[in-house]
């Protein structure tokens, strides 16, 4: 059986990454909050134990909160996965971790952050100054003060400086225009990397192989074929704390207008000249400038409520989670059809659900195929889909219709499945974020968000975004854990997408 990776073509990514005479300093702003301790930090220290960064990179963690660097190195140590084996190299890890207190708007603090980068690259005794890598995980309206302090105080003069900005990229058109402008004036777009984590999904970055590395896709990848794509996303908790962030932001702007827009992309663009992060991203701008905004009318919202007999969890609903206005109509759920006018795909609908409390954790592509022209069995035949399954268990599987084995001479639905799982035995995938922060390194931008991308995508849903909130629509109400919504599955069967219901998985015997 070949393993992944075993191919003389593979490209060897996997090596020491940056200039051996310069040095590195890596400074995650936010460090005190979650998603610098369990996601940022353990992804880094991941790298670092691999070999995969390069010598001697220093990392600053700053924020406001008073911490210690010791009071730091306790609130990260829980989530770094350490073997017994690699204590010693958890503790060297963490002698490169500092933490600096200081203000996001004081330059004078941001002086003294560039002295202690100044004094660390002293400490490396490298021949020129250091590359200089700045991690903004934080929210979007620190950003503007930050990204001013960092050019006017922290650049360094020699070697490269780069910015990781989180998301939300603002809320709207309008207020997107206003950061990317910002940061346009501050930094070249070469600088300036937009993090989306999905885009550093294993499943995510297979896509460009599946699709253009195959020749059986070409023919049937187009509105000849098939009837209708679905992207899904799904996760089986409520909001646990975050309601007050949501109740502003809401599962439109949280999941779909970035996470599953990108998929959508990524299944409808058309092939690129070459596999260059501009050529790549050419293409996915062309794919939104063929889509008009996203019409109400096409759209189903929804909010969770508790479960009367549910634990302590999903027995609450969205309006019962602290932090959240008890009037809030923030929408939790949503379904949404898109269009892309071009000739490839006009007349197919590209339907994305997303939502929390829902009864599974799940995100998946399903390309789902016209019915069989012709039928000889009856109406007894099931449409044909391509999955790509991204999370949990990644999984590429077509469902197709399939004679029962022995004497029996009916049909039944089957699959060719390449579940990973059960394919490649011990795969260790790596995180979203330890891919992404590896090509911060390497300087690849290819799965990173463009400033014309985002401007674009903001346009595809500015309109629907300020009719619900304008409107302030209420959404429908659903229970924690179930399926979804029958409205958005009405919805996906308006615009011709069929679930049948009767399809059933079983383990292979290998």
């Amino acid at each position: 059986m070949a393993s992944p990776g075993s191919s003389p073509s593979s490209t060897p990514m996997l090596e020491m990454v940056g200039a051996p005479n310069l040095s590195h300093v890596f400074i995650v702003f936010g460090a005190s909050g979650d998603l610098a301790k369990r996601k940022i930090y353990p992804c880094l220290w991941l790298l670092y134990r691999d070999g995969l960064l390069p010598p001697g990179t220093k990392f600053i963690g700053y924020a406001r909160s008073a911490m210690t660097t010791e009071d730091h190195h306790a609130r990260i140590t829980p989530f770094l996965k350490v073997s017994s084996a690699d204590e010693q190299m958890k503790e060297n890890f963490l002698k490169t971790c500092t933490y600096m207190q200081g203000s996001y708007t004081d330059a004078a603090a941001f002086d003294r952050l560039n002295a202690e980068m100044r004094r660390m690259e002293g400490e490396m005794a490298y021949e020129q100054p250091a590359n200089r890598i700045f991690y903004l995980a934080l929210p979007p309206q620190i950003f503007m003060a930050v990204t001013a302090n960092i050019k006017a105080t922290c650049m360094t003069s020699s070697g490269y400086n780069r910015i990781i900005v989180e998301k939300p990229f603002g809320m709207d058109s309008s207020s997107s225009a206003v950061l990317s402008n910002h940061l346009s004036g501050l930094f070249c777009e070469d600088q300036i990397y937009r993090i989306d984590h999905y885009l550093g999904k294993e499943m995510v970055q297979n896509l460009l192989v599946l699709r253009f590395a195959n020749s059986v896709f070409t023919p049937a990848w187009n509105r000849t074929a098939i009837q209708s794509v679905m992207i899904t996303f799904k996760e089986p908790f409520g909001l646990r704390g975050r309601a007050s962030y949501f109740h502003d932001v809401g599962i439109i702007r949280d999941v779909m207008q970035n996470h599953l827009l990108q998929l959508l992309c990524l299944i409808a663009m058309e092939k690129p000249a070459s596999i260059s992060p501009d050529d790549i991203r050419d293409e996915k701008v062309k794919v939104l400038k063929c889509m008009s905004p996203i019409l109400e009318r096409d759209v189903v919202i929804g909010q969770y409520v508790g479960d009367p007999d549910g634990d302590s969890e999903s027995s609450k609903g969205f309006r019962e989670d602290p932090g959240c206005p008890p009037d809030s109509n923030q929408c939790t759920y949503a379904s949404a059809v898109a269009w892309v006018r071009n000739e490839r795909w006009d007349g197919v609908p590209f339907i994305m659900k997303c939502g929390k409390a829902l009864d599974e954790r799940k995100a998946e592509i399903r390309i789902q195929f016209r019915p069989v022209p012709g039928d000889i069995f009856d109406g007894r035949c099931q449409r044909n889909e391509f999955v790509i399954r991204v999370q949990p268990k990644e999984a590429v599987y077509m469902k197709m219709m399939v004679k029962r084995p022995g004497r029996d001479t009916g049909m039944f639905e089957s699959e060719m499945d390449l579940s990973y799982h059960l394919r490649y035995k011990d795969l260790n995938l790596p995180d979203a974020y330890e891919k992404l922060i590896q090509d911060v390194f390497l300087g690849n931008q290819m799965n990173f968000v463009r400033s014309d991308e985002l401007a674009e995508a903001w346009r595809v849903f500015t309109p629907l975004l300020h009719h619900i909130e304008g409107h302030n629509i209420e959404p429908i109400k659903y229970m924690f854990g179930v399926r979804g919504l029958p409205e958005a599955d009405a919805l996906a069967a308006k615009f011709g997408h069929h679930y049948s219901g009767t399809y059933t998985w079983s383990k292979p015997h290998l």
